[in-house]
Formats: C-alpha cells, sequence, structure tokens
C-alpha cells in the first residue's frame, strides 16, 4: 500500500542569491548563485519587470505602462533584502516598492 507521503513530490529548490554587486554607474546588478551560476541583469529590465501591483494588473496580469518608455539610463538607488526570499530596489524615478524574489531574479538575469 502506497503513503500519502510517498506522493508527494519535494518543490524545486530555487537557487539563492549569495553575492548581489551594484555597478559603479548604478545600471547594471551582478549576481552570484549558491549553485555556482553567476549573471547580469540592467536596472532598466528590473525596472520594466517590476511584479508590484503599481506595475501589474492583479487581474489580467498585464503591465500597467508601456515597459519601452523605461530609459535607458535607468539607475538603481538602493538595495535592500526582503527575508531571506527577495530583493527590494529603489530605482532612479524612486519606484520602490516591487519586490523581486529569487525565481523571478534568476529568470530576468539569466
Amino acid at each position: 500500500m502506497s503513503n500519502f507521503w510517498d506522493s508527494i513530490k519535494p518543490a524545486t529548490r530555487v537557487p539563492v542569491a549569495v553575492q548581489v554587486d551594484l555597478s559603479a554607474d548604478q545600471k547594471n546588478l551582478a549576481l552570484k548563485w549558491d549553485d555556482g551560476l553567476q549573471t547580469q541583469v540592467t536596472a532598466r529590465r528590473l525596472r520594466q519587470n517590476c511584479p508590484c501591483a503599481e506595475c501589474v494588473e492583479e487581474w489580467s496580469g498585464k503591465r500597467t505602462f508601456d515597459p519601452e518608455k523605461i530609459p535607458l539610463e535607468t539607475k538603481i538607488i538602493e538595495i535592500e533584502p526582503v527575508g531571506n526570499y527577495a530583493l527590494t530596489f529603489t530605482f532612479g524615478d524612486l519606484h520602490r516598492v516591487g519586490i523581486f524574489n529569487w525565481k523571478h531574479l534568476r529568470e530576468l538575469s539569466g
């Protein structure tokens, strides 16, 4: 007879960033992950893909702005951890409410 716990598959573990470095011009973020991968992402790409309720309609999942209108010179002016699962950024336009979990950061920077 099969045990209930035998039928449950463990969730795939999401890599965690162990080092986050902002470039001197504040336009690029370099991430080192606990699985050894190193990735990079621009501040503009992060701002274009902010997951917050101000940037994404809750029911439709559509962006509330045109991502192409985010300036190429977008900068990150502050980085803060959110628990052990995410980062939040303050961008040059002072937008700061998005929570970027590790999975989302990995997808954007990969």
